[in-house]
């Protein structure tokens, strides 16, 4: 098993949801984050004021699949994630050892 961990800018949420769903992903967690990488961040007025926005509003995915789906995954957010520009995000893909669901303790790919 693998779990793949994407940061991806929020506008494209329900886009990368929908490529994941017809890519057969049934469980995705979903999580709301602050951060940057190479944009830094940028300023904006506000009422005649100068502010620094460093930390920029993200989208933190994160997916357990079997190992024979990781590539399908991977392909489905690239496609719907990508806008060519500075930010799009990142994929990180990591192996897990163990999976168990809590509710009947069902363990390996049948937890997921």
């Amino acid at each position: 098993m693998v779990k793949i961990e994407a940061v991806i800018q929020p506008v494209k949420l329900d886009a990368v949801k929908a490529a994941l769903i017809e890519a057969g992903i049934e469980g995705i967690t979903i999580l709301e984050a602050r951060g940057h990488g190479r944009q830094k961040g940028h300023t904006e007025f506000y009422r005649g004021r100068e502010y620094t926005i460093d930390l920029n509003p993200k989208i933190k995915l994160e997916i357990v699949v079997a190992d024979t789906l990781k590539e399908k995954v991977v392909q489905a957010i690239l496609g719907a994630a990508r806008t060519g520009h500075i930010g799009d995000g990142k994929i990180f893909v990591s192996r897990i050892d163990e999976a168990i669901r809590i509710r009947n303790d069902e363990r390996g790919e049948a937890a997921l």
